[in-house]
């Protein structure tokens, strides 16, 4: 169990990297970092075992070595408004600094306490040529924060997952301030999500820090257990190959556990995902998502608030690309797994994707894909909205899409605005009662329909 310190304060900005970009303390709660340091343990493969397609992987300790990182807290300010679920979420590093869902809705007015997890090298040392991870954002903040490898990356997870839950130290600087924890869910999307699939299928069999986990935007594919001095980066001249074959899903995730699982996809994900879907179970549920895509513009914009505040150097998106965000299905995913574990009410199964035998999604007369969760931004749409890239490069592929109707076929389907917006809201109170939705979606989404109406 690693050393709690803090709550840490001061630095060059006086605020943690990456935090909310909401007001938390006007939904009653209070933001808190802390370090956490020890002795992290690496992981290998058993020998003479298969790291096979069934995703039933044997993992065992290796090496160990000290280590020094963060976790950044989100809490209720009082127990009462605390429902229990502590969410654990392995910050993505793929952009060379720390992203994490800090501004989530169900998180704030649903009670629950959200820990943002600083366990990859990249987020503390950031990515060449333009190096903006913690250790260079803020020296003076984060400048004794230390990850050697992401070798260790899984116990350190563990460890903070360890430190928030219900058999924490309390004689330690409490990250949770008190409050009584009943259950910590595993959260990660994209390039965490991948880290987290090993994390199930190898280190759950025997680590219980996590009651639950939900995978958002998985492409189906677990990373490894060890990388060595190697960085996350999907710039690496060593791929050759296309985005498409760079992540396409190869194993399945293990079916032995007690602990459930949730995947969350977008129509991109689950064409990566097409070769190993698996059914929906007592522990596994699997939601597809038609016509969204890995990111959005609405997501972009988003991040370029975050980027502008604390100074960041992005790079800008290309116009066009998918104008759908999956963000309000991962709101709904935090509410079903906490009413899975805490009342035992599984989350509604959805409708997949479909899919012709060649693995091609089956797309109606617009170019729209069939099945799936339908949005009502899907559902009565404005443009034609999908996975498909506008060009061949691997940020391109992540964006996908979006091709507006023109004003004239706007008014061929829906004859005036009044109709369109009176449609579109019926489709999200739809949304709704399937449960993909939670109801405070539905005035935002309408307004946004509303903004998007041609003039």
């Amino acid at each position: 169990m690693g050393v709690i310190s803090g709550p840490v304060i001061g630095g060059n900005y006086g605020w943690p990297f990456a935090k909310s970009m909401l007001d938390v303390t006007s939904y009653g709660y209070e933001e808190a970092e802390y370090f956490i340091e020890g002795e992290a343990t690496s992981y290998r493969q058993v020998d003479g075992t298969e790291w096979g397609r069934d995703g039933k992987w044997q993992a065992e300790p290796d090496k160990s070595s000290p280590y020094k990182t963060r976790l950044l807290v989100y809490r209720p300010t009082e127990q009462e408004r605390f429902n229990g679920t502590v969410i654990v979420t392995w910050n993505n590093v793929t952009a060379g600094y720390e992203l994490f869902g800090a501004d989530s809705l169900e998180v704030l007015e649903g009670g629950y306490a959200l820990v943002c997890a600083s366990v990859q090298r990249a987020g503390i040392e950031g990515l060449p040529p333009v190096k903006q991870g913690l250790a260079d954002w803020d020296s003076e903040r984060y400048g004794s924060l230390n990850i050697p490898s992401d070798d260790f990356s899984y116990d350190i997870f563990s460890q903070i997952g360890s430190s928030v839950g219900p058999d924490r130290d309390f004689s330690a600087p409490d990250p949770m301030a008190g409050l009584q924890v009943e259950r910590v869910i595993a959260q990660g999307a994209s390039q965490s999500a991948g880290r987290l699939g090993t994390y199930f299928n190898a280190i759950a069999p025997f680590d219980r820090s996590f009651d639950g986990f939900i995978l958002s935007i998985y492409f189906g594919r677990g990373t490894p257990l060890q990388v060595g001095d190697e960085l996350v980066n999907i710039n690496n001249a060593q791929y050759n190959d296309s985005p498409a074959d760079r992540l396409r899903g190869a194993n399945l995730l293990r079916d032995d556990l007690d602990q459930p699982v949730f995947i969350v996809n977008s129509e991109l994900e689950a064409m990566a995902c097409y070769g190993v879907r698996q059914p929906d179970t007592s522990k596994l549920r699997w939601w597809e998502s038609a016509g969204t895509c890995h990111v959005s513009q609405q997501s972009r914009a988003a991040r370029k608030l975050m980027a502008d505040r604390d100074k960041l150097i992005t790079v800008d998106a290309d116009d066009g690309i998918n104008a759908i965000p999956i963000g309000p299905l991962y709101d709904s995913a935090f509410y079903h797994m906490h009413r899975w574990l805490s009342e035992g009410v599984a989350p509604p199964i959805q409708p997949r994707i479909e899919f012709e035998a060649s693995g091609s999604i089956v797309r109606d007369d617009d170019g729209i894909a069939k099945g799936g969760i339908r949005l009502p931004q899907v559902e009565v749409p404005l443009a034609i909205n999908s996975a498909i890239p506008l060009k061949p490069d691997i940020f391109a592929y992540l964006g996908g899409s979006s091709h507006p109707f023109s004003k004239e076929e706007v008014l061929a389907r829906y004859a005036d605005r009044s109709s369109f917006l009176k449609a579109f809201e019926s489709a999200a109170k739809l949304a709704v009662e399937e449960g993909v939705l939670m109801p405070r979606e539905v005035a935002r989404l309408t307004k946004e329909a509303s903004e998007a109406w041609p003039e």
